[in-house]
């Protein structure tokens, strides 16, 4: 990206946003993440693992950001916002970009790797961020080779319609890099809140609490499925029940923190055999089309 390309990117965004962005992982949440940016004026690039993948990522990206298009969101044409978007198989293309998200599986191993590979291609001051749920932003820092600038930035899905960032600061990320973490936020049209590194941060903490509760009431026949989402959105004014909320999430997701979280934060989060049992059925929610509800096919 040109330093001409540049100026023109912030001018777009108001100076509020980084002009260059980059995505590592173009699955639901990185096609949402690059829309999100792509649509208040950044220039996006997303970075897939084969050809294949990469492909599949344009096309999410472009539908999604169509149907903002459709739905009166965007303020300039669908063919000016999409010719900000680029998508490629090569991190060193990473080079130019002022933030990076990272946007892999929630693996510790695969993390670790994706976030080194990107930050060996980073200029001097770009920021890397992980999109991490309850992986500890201070662990993997500690494996990267400019800790300061990497920080927590936990979006939620679906990103185009979420409202909340969780803002995650590691030991060692640099006090600036918080605020300006929020007013990246804040120019996204979110809110964030900042939480320092612990177990599941905030959100996934408390959410997978209550869900793994509402696990073992369905497995326990005390209610269903449905009338145990229904009690926590008409009686608490939950947007999404627990158990919904989990299909949305993916249950092999909440699965996988839940056992991040037990492992280091005791046994009040062992998975319900429930929730191992559907997982290992494939039953994953709603991009499987089943989980604890039934799910048009995507």
């Amino acid at each position: 990206m040109s330093e001409q390309d540049k100026a023109t990117a912030a001018e777009r965004t108001q100076g509020g946003l980084p002009a260059a962005v980059g995505v590592l992982g173009g699955g639901r949440m990185g096609a949402g993440l690059a829309h999100a940016f792509l649509i208040k004026g950044s220039d996006v690039l997303v970075v897939e693992r084969d050809e294949a993948a990469a492909q599949a990522a344009r096309e999410r990206v472009q539908a999604s950001t169509s149907k903002s298009f459709q739905r009166g969101v965007l303020t300039g044409t669908i063919e000016e916002t999409l010719s900000r978007l680029t998508v490629s198989v090569d991190r060193s293309a990473f080079a130019d970009r002022e933030l990076v998200v990272e946007a892999v599986p929630e693996d510790w191993k695969i993390k670790v790797e994706a976030l080194k590979g990107v930050e060996a291609h980073l200029s001097e001051g770009a920021v890397l961020a992980s999109n991490t749920s309850s992986l500890s932003v201070t662990g993997l820092a500690k494996e990267l080779l400019r800790p300061a600038d990497f920080i927590g930035l936990h979006f939620f899905n679906p990103v185009p319609a979420s409202t909340l960032v969780e803002v995650v600061i590691g030991e060692q990320t640099r006090v600036d890099l918080v605020d300006t973490a929020r007013s990246w936020v804040a120019k996204l049209g979110k809110t964030a809140v900042v939480v320092n590194d612990a177990p599941g941060f905030a959100s996934s903490r408390l959410g997978v609490a209550i869900a793994l509760e509402a696990m073992r009431m369905v497995e326990e026949g005390v209610a269903t499925a449905e009338d145990i989402d229904n009690a926590m959105v008409l009686g608490y004014k939950h947007q999404t029940g627990p158990l919904k909320t989990t299909d949305i999430v993916g249950l092999d997701v909440r699965l996988g923190i839940a056992e991040h979280l037990a492992s280091t934060l005791g046994e009040r989060f062992e998975p319900p055999a429930i929730l191992r049992e559907k997982v290992a059925r494939g039953d994953l929610g709603r991009k499987t089309g089943a989980g604890f509800f039934e799910w048009p096919k995507e």
